[in-house]
């Protein structure tokens, strides 16, 4: 039975297919240089309707969602016909969403931008995420 499984799925191709690669080298390098001048939403605190935190890699669940972001961008980055288009509705505006909300991990922040000005930034401290595409 498992030859039958193993003739299902053939993946002698995969062998021999490189590795695209990464645009971006980390979750830093992807929100620093992309997400945040996509998303150029007005944020602050109190009433304010968004909430973003410059320092976004001191909250867990943001880091884990910017990380699925990025990643889910590298890949969907292949498909020319509707990678863009599925990237943006089924990750970057579920996600965001989630992020940007008053009730979301930056309901504390303080931090503040003007509508069109890129989402505020922080250095996160060094070696905190590394290049991916130097550790091959």
């Amino acid at each position: 039975m498992s030859d039958l499984l193993d003739d299902f799925h053939d993946d002698s191709d995969d062998v021999n297919e490189p590795t695209p690669e990464l645009v971006y080298g980390s979750v830093d390098e992807f929100v620093r240089e992309y997400l945040r001048h996509m998303y150029t939403r007005p944020v602050g605190p109190g009433n304010a309707r968004y909430r973003w935190a410059a320092d976004w890699w001191r909250h867990p669940e943001a880091v884990a969602r910017l990380e699925g972001l990025w990643r889910s961008w590298e890949h969907l980055r292949l498909d020319p016909a509707t990678g863009a288009s599925v990237w943006w509705r089924d990750h970057a505006d579920h996600h965001m969403n989630l992020l940007l909300s008053p009730d979301g991990p930056f309901a504390k922040s303080k931090d503040t931008c003007e509508p069109g000005e890129p989402l505020p930034y922080a250095q996160p401290p060094e070696q905190w995420f590394p290049d991916m595409r130097l550790a091959s």
